[in-house]
């Protein structure tokens, strides 16, 4: 490897960036974060927190500091169909410290792991820092990235978590499998009502669903509909768009008369997709520029942030050690792509099975769907798809040391 200015260079700050961070530095490593944003403020980033997550900061002996920032618990889920309320899954039971998902603003939480991770001498986080391209030494091994302002910043591994539209995957020329996603999602937030119950995860209608998600003041709200068709929604005004919020959930009719412009609501586009390889000589691939999740299940921090887990378990001491990682990196590969895949093909069937024929329907729903009625009648089958949403499917405890 040629002369390094840091042990570790991540190429981006979200969830999996700057855990990955933490970990290395709180390993001994000399660890660089750049994010080419001035702040961690974005509107509607994925802002739960789930007990798989909490769990890891307990584990640091953070978790009781990570919860004195301002922020709402949700512990079971409810929808309502047919003007109904199925309860449908239950993580209070969790063998974890925290068995809810916390509801934090994103930014808090990226705020906090930086906080936590400028403890250790060895970790630099360089905001309006964007990387353009990789760099290569003689022997075509990823020796740093380039930046937008032209500079050369090298290291001795390249962790690229630079989000669903990486840049620098894409530089490595990885190859990618789409699964494909039928939906996407208009987000939007509305102050919430006094006397809102706050009960309820989401509200499934013919050819419509929205998941309500409370925050305390407000509510963050994620509309699904048929992928392509944001377009023609819009065409459609905004005053038929608020008199279809009003029709599918109408506790909520006068806190949509608050949307007056789309330009109050974003979309997402939805993806589902892995690369086949995460990793080269000098470069490691994680979060969701590895495999984007669906919104599904909220589960897509969580599974990055495993990922910066997995990453440093099986790096960090022998690097420290001063040790090439390039012959770790499949291990890494190997341990985590069996987790993503089983959480991919859950959401993919709850896509294929469930969201899809939903959006495509046309005439009412007469009565709940039987899955949710046997959910709903029997409170232990809760506990299922409680576990697999807060715990994911695969999940690894903090092995890396701390120097």
């Amino acid at each position: 490897m040629n002369e390094a200015s840091t042990d570790i260079l991540i190429v981006g700050g979200g969830p999996a960036g700057m855990m990955a961070g933490l970990l290395f530095a709180r390993a001994g490593l000399t660890v660089t974060v750049l994010e080419k944003h001035a702040d961690f403020l974005r509107d509607f980033r994925g802002d739960t927190v789930h007990p798989s997550t909490l769990e890891l900061f307990h584990q640091l002996g953070l978790l009781d500091e990570l919860l004195k920032i301002p922020h709402s618990r949700l512990d079971s889920f409810s929808v309502r169909v047919a003007g109904r309320i199925m309860r449908i899954a239950d993580m209070q039971h969790l063998p974890v410290a925290a068995p809810y998902i916390a509801m934090m603003p994103q930014w808090d939480l990226l705020n906090f792991i930086a906080t936590q991770a400028s403890v250790y001498p060895g970790f630099e986080l360089r905001m309006k820092t964007e990387a353009t391209d990789l760099d290569y030494d003689s022997e075509d091994r990823v020796s740093g990235v380039l930046t937008s302002s032209g500079e050369i910043l090298r290291s001795k591994l390249v962790i690229a978590a630079d989000g669903r539209r990486s840049v620098l995957r894409e530089k490595a020329e990885f190859p990618i499998e789409n699964i494909g996603a039928p939906m996407d999602v208009f987000w939007f937030r509305v102050d919430k009502p006094h006397d809102y119950a706050g009960d309820l995860a989401g509200t499934i209608s013919a050819g419509r669903f929205m998941v309500m998600i409370d925050r305390g003041e407000y509510l963050q709200c994620a509309y699904l509909f048929a992928k392509g068709k944001a377009d023609a929604v819009r065409q459609e005004g905004i005053e038929k768009f608020r008199a279809s919020l009003k029709t599918l959930v109408p506790d909520l009719a006068n806190a949509f008369d608050q949307i007056e412009d789309w330009a109050q609501v974003k979309i997402l586009e939805v993806s589902l997709d892995r690369l086949l390889r995460w990793h080269r000589p000098g470069l490691l691939v994680i979060g969701d520029a590895a495999h984007a999740m669906s919104p599904i299940g909220g589960v897509g921090i969580n599974v990055a942030v495993q990922d910066a887990v997995t990453a440093a378990n099986v790096l960090a001491a022998p690097m420290a050690q001063g040790k090439n990682p390039d012959m770790l990196l499949e291990q890494i590969y190997r341990r985590r792509i069996k987790p993503v895949k089983r959480m991919q093909a859950v959401q993919k069937l709850a896509q294929d099975r469930f969201i899809a024929p939903l959006l495509a329907r046309n005439e009412a729903i007469e009565k709940p769907f039987l899955p949710l009625r046997i959910l709903n009648r029997v409170p232990v089958l809760r506990r299922i798809p409680g576990a697999v949403i807060g715990m994911g499917l695969g999940r690894e405890d903090i092995q890396s040391p701390k120097a």
